[in-house]
C-alpha cells in the first residue's frame, strides 16, 4: 500500500467510522484521525463539503491528498493485498457480495433504527419515522435472519478466516440490541458476533 499518511475524519458514534478502526487496528497501520461532530453539522461545513466530501458524510478515508468516501470503499483499499481479503476470485466476488448487502439491506436498516432510537429518541420521531420504524425493524430482522442461516456451521462469512466482510457487518449487528433487535434469536450470528470480539487485534467500538 501507499507509504501517504492516512487520516481517517470520523465521529466515533458511526458504525461505518468504526468498520474502518477496527480494520486498520488488526492491519497495524498508524493513521490519524479528524473528528466532526455529524448532530451538530459537522460535516456540512463549507471547509468539509468543499475539501473532505462534497456529500457531507463521513467517513472518509484520507490519503495524501486524495479522499476516498464510503466506508466499504476505505475498506477495500485499506485491506487489499492483505489477508482480509481472499485470493480466490470467487471468494473476493463473495466478499464483494456481502459488503453490497450491508449497505442495501442491513445498515439502511439496523444502523438507521439505532440511530433514531439512540440519538435523536423515540420521543423526538417524526411522523415519517414513526410510520417507517415498523417496516425497518422487520428488513432489519430479514437480514439478520438471512445471515443467521448462512452462518450455521462457518465461523465466518467468507472462507475460513476473517475478512472484511465480516468487519463490514460486524459494526452495526454487534450492537443491533440498541435498536430492539432481539440477536438472541440468531444464535449462529450471536456466536460469530462472540468470535469476532475475541480475534487478536480487535478493538471495540468506543460509543
Amino acid at each position: 500500500m501507499s507509504n501517504e499518511t492516512i487520516v481517517l475524519h470520523e465521529d466515533t458514534r458511526s458504525g461505518n467510522c468504526y468498520k474502518i478502526r477496527l480494520l486498520l487496528a488488526h492491519l497495524g497501520f498508524p493513521y490519524e484521525r479528524r473528528q466532526y461532530d455529524i448532530l451538530n453539522g459537522g460535516t456540512r461545513t463549507p471547509e468539509f463539503l468543499s475539501e473532505v466530501n462534497s456529500n457531507g458524510r463521513i467517513p472518509v478515508l484520507q490519503v495524501g491528498d486524495r479522499y476516498l468516501p464510503e466506508s466499504n470503499a476505505a475498506l477495500w483499499y485499506l485491506a487489499e493485498g492483505t489477508r482480509f481479503v481472499p485470493e480466490d476470485r470467487f471468494d473476493r466476488a463473495d466478499c464483494l457480495r456481502w459488503m453490497f448487502f450491508e449497505q442495501y439491506s442491513h445498515e439502511p436498516n439496523i444502523a438507521t433504527l439505532k440511530f433514531w432510537k439512540v440519538f435523536i429518541g423515540q420521543e423526538n420521531w417524526t411522523d415519517t419515522q414513526r410510520i417507517l420504524a415498523t417496516s425497518k425493524k422487520d428488513a432489519g430482522d430479514a437480514a439478520l435472519a438471512v445471515m443467521n442461516e448462512h452462518l450455521e456451521g462457518r465461523q465466518y462469512l467468507v472462507g475460513d478466516s476473517l475478512t472484511i466482510a465480516d468487519i463490514a457487518l460486524y459494526a452495526y449487528t454487534h450492537t443491533a440490541d440498541q435498536a430492539d433487535f432481539d440477536l438472541k434469536a440468531y444464535p449462529y450470528v450471536m456466536a460469530w458476533v462472540d468470535a469476532i470480539a475475541l480475534e487478536a487485534g480487535h478493538v471495540p467500538m468506543e460509543a
